[in-house]
């Protein structure tokens, strides 16, 4: 009688990573509405103490969780590919998919921002910092734990003694500090570059994601993964509110007293994005790990379906913002402008005079957001099976 023949289990998901990934991804969405669709969005910016009211202000805020979040998950991600690939694989691997997100930033992501054809001017924001990351990412890979966790430490709690540094001009030392600290534009007679997304507290969050994978490797049980989680997460919230409530390091903007109670609130949490303070880090990465904590369970009916976004999330990515794009082009020949007037990039850098009257209340940002989210549903749920039963023949579907 023949040998029952072996059967090779898949490596099992991670599904409270997924979950948590898919909640960052329509969070995110909610920004990208709120840019295109709200008229306030055209007028001025909803952390200016100001001018902002409540409602606009946490509509912007909710939104800072999305990018630290996911950056920290590409990490632990990577780790975990580690543990199935093996270091050597996992170098070449975010290496390779590194260039291939600066890549995307430049040419398909660029373009869904600005509908520019010509490619004069590029945004390199979000998805190049990802790149780079994963890029640096790869060459730490090799280095002991201790050092991770001493890189991720450095860069994420001691990049804001930087903050007074500023290099003027368009030349290259220039450049190389906008890169790693100092977020700006650069325009040059055949082309221009905005740098986004300075590099180095997003370098060290992958790093500590990669770190904290470890958490998630086979012999760790599930209790003693989740006191940790508990820990680093009610660790962090306080060493925000402490940080925060002192006022003299963490972040480039102290709060201060405001007008009325509820602005002086909105002012304790306007910490700084570009680039991410350790403030930032605290406050978005801590209720993450309590997240993660609490979610470790089966899903249901809900979670099931928010857990297919947090599978295909570069997917969903790169087509809600050509969507979004779309429609607000739409949505301003409707109102009167000319299609051009939401083309190129001067809403990146400058006021957008030419928008003056565009736009709609928060209440119809919020349906628009929610209505694009749920038509985004099937086709992510499709790409998502296509690329779990193609992709041990098509390798290069892990690149989307």
């Amino acid at each position: 009688m023949p040998a029952p023949t072996p059967t090779i289990s898949r490596p099992r998901r991670i599904e409270s990573i997924d979950l948590l990934r898919g909640v960052v991804m329509i969070v995110m969405a909610l920004d990208h509405a709120r840019d295109y669709f709200n008229r306030d969005a055209y007028l001025f910016n909803p952390t200016d103490m100001h001018q902002t009211n409540a409602p606009l202000f946490f509509t912007r805020w909710i939104t800072h969780f999305c990018a630290p979040i996911f950056m920290l998950l590409a990490g632990i991600s990577a780790y975990l590919y580690s543990l199935k690939k093996g270091t050597k694989a996992t170098a070449f691997f975010l290496l390779t998919r590194g260039v291939w997100l600066i890549f995307c930033e430049m040419f398909i992501v660029s373009l869904a921002w600005t509908f520019n054809m010509h490619f004069t001017f590029y945004i390199l924001q979000v998805i190049w910092a990802f790149g780079v990351s994963m890029i640096v990412l790869s060459a730490l890979v090799r280095l002991p734990r201790t050092a991770l966790l001493a890189i991720a430490i450095i860069l994420i709690g001691g990049h804001n003694l930087l903050d007074s540094i500023h290099v003027n001009g368009k030349g290259f030392p220039a450049v190389t500090w906008a890169f790693l600290h100092d977020q700006r534009p650069f325009f040059y007679s055949t082309f221009s570059f905005f740098l986004g997304y300075p590099i180095l507290p997003w370098i060290g969050l992958i790093t500590f994601g990669f770190y904290l994978g470890r958490l998630y490797a086979p012999d760790i049980d599930a209790a003693r993964r989740k006191k940790t989680l508990l820990r680093l997460g009610l660790a962090f919230i306080a060493g925000f509110l402490v940080l925060r409530g002192i006022n003299l390091y963490g972040d480039p903007l102290p709060w201060t007293t405001q007008s009325n109670p509820v602005h002086t609130l909105l002012s304790f949490f306007n910490v700084t994005k570009y680039p991410p303070s350790l403030l930032y880090i605290l406050m978005t990465t801590g209720p993450a790990f309590l997240f993660l904590a609490f979610t470790e369970k089966p899903l249901n009916a809900l979670t099931e379906k928010i857990t297919v976004f947090g599978r295909v999330p570069f997917f969903y990515y790169l087509v809600h913002i050509y969507i979004f794009h779309g429609l607000a082009v739409l949505a301003a020949m409707l109102q009167g402008h000319p299609a051009s007037d939401m083309t190129g990039f001067t809403n990146w850098v400058t006021d957008t005079p030419q928008l003056k009257g565009y736009g709609f209340p928060l209440g119809v940002v919020y349906l628009i957001w929610i209505v694009v989210v749920l038509a985004l549903y099937p086709l992510c749920k499709w790409f998502d099976g296509y690329k779990r039963s193609h992709q041990a023949q098509r390798p290069w579907l892990s690149y989307l």
